[in-house]
């Protein structure tokens, strides 16, 4: 009997130690695809990420890379276009900057809060700086050339 309770307290013990292990993987795994994903919005991510509109009335800028807006729909054929280049932006700069999305059918607070009225709209919001927004469809090397300009972020070699 007691070897019994001795085997199910060193199984629950390993089991334990386990999950412990595979826990902190993931929690690694998901930091490390921080920098690679791009992130959806909403609200009230967005308050806590980007910016607090409700209470500043200054722009004042939450995150510490800069960053590239995406306001679209699913329906909008130009967003549908600018897309793949944001990916592949995301994914090449990787930690240099942060793609966040917006959908404007489904946060229709944020729309309004920043009067977007075109799709896409895309703003580009250096760390200390006021953003810079252009509407409609880019080409990828449009988007790298204010990424340069704007956000002063160099594409990794």
């Amino acid at each position: 009997m007691k070897t019994l309770k001795v085997v199910s307290l060193v199984l629950l013990a390993l089991v334990m130690v386990n999950c412990n292990a595979q826990t902190k993987t993931e929690a690694k795994k998901t930091t490390e695809q921080k920098g690679t994903s791009i992130i959806h919005l909403d609200a009230s991510t967005f308050k806590s990420t980007v910016f607090d509109y409700e209470n500043n009335k200054e722009w004042k800028y939450l995150g510490t890379k800069p960053a590239i807006l995406d306001f679209y729909a699913d329906w909008c054929g130009p967003c549908k276009m600018l897309a793949p280049h944001l990916e592949e932006i995301q994914k090449e700069y990787g930690g240099n900057l942060q793609v966040y999305k917006i959908n404007t059918d489904e946060q229709r607070e944020l729309a309004q809060a920043f009067g977007i009225q075109s799709l896409p709209t895309i703003v580009f919001i250096p760390v200390t700086e006021q953003p810079t927004a252009l509407m409609g469809y880019r080409g990828k090397s449009d988007l790298e050339d204010v990424i340069a300009e704007v956000l002063k972020v160099k594409k990794p070699e």
